[in-house]
């Protein structure tokens, strides 16, 4: 049976592959991706400063150093969506990243502990929440992703809760499931530890 925290624990272990300080997880050395639809490469590097010449096949367990060298971003493809970390996640961004129709997920979590996921659709903010906490949904449209999450578990649990607790990784895997059963993808071994893009940033 697969671990309720496997997506989480596969991403960590794929993102960090070098040997890691036990106090280091996607929280403390942050994390943020973004993944898009309905625009071109062409029109991803204006909006990500990317630098198109520069790209070059890597897998995800090579961005980090890249990253911190020269900014680089990985890009990768996933069903009809275009993947990209690391990413801002700001609303502003996200909003303006899907006028015109446009669609687009992000999943963060940063050093103080928080975790966000949002959906944003044609400028507007559709739904944006916290795995960790589930409640509230903000935006248009809070209960338009639950047909999506059956069987997936956001809110972690109470200390008092001894049997089938919910902590912050399931959390994650669950939000990491959502994405992939939105864009109709597997976010697993066969994309996450898939060889795709790295492109350096202008």
């Amino acid at each position: 049976m697969q671990s309720p925290t496997f997506l989480h624990d596969l991403l960590a272990s794929t993102l960090f592959a070098e040997e890691l300080d036990d106090e280091m997880d996607l929280w403390s050395l942050g994390f943020s991706a973004i993944w898009t639809k309905g625009a071109d490469l062409d029109a991803l590097a204006r909006a990500f400063s990317m630098d198109l010449t520069t790209r070059t096949p890597s897998y995800l367990s090579e961005i980090l150093d890249h990253n911190i060298d020269d900014g680089s971003l990985w890009v990768a493809e996933a069903g009809g969506w275009t993947s990209i970390l690391p990413a801002s996640s700001d609303d502003q961004f996200l909003l303006s990243l899907t006028e015109g129709g446009l669609q687009a997920l992000s999943l963060s979590m940063d050093i103080s502990n928080r975790d966000s996921f949002k959906y944003a659709r044609d400028g507007r903010m559709v739904a944006s929440f916290s795995p960790s906490l589930l409640d509230p949904v903000f935006g248009d449209d809070p209960p338009g992703l639950d047909h999506l999450m059956d069987g997936l578990r956001f809110r972690i649990s109470d200390d008092d809760i001894l049997d089938s607790r919910v902590d912050r990784e399931e959390s994650i895997s669950s939000a990491l499931a959502l994405i992939g059963r939105i864009t109709e993808t597997d976010i697993a071994t066969d994309w996450l530890e898939a060889q795709h893009s790295r492109i350096g940033t202008l």
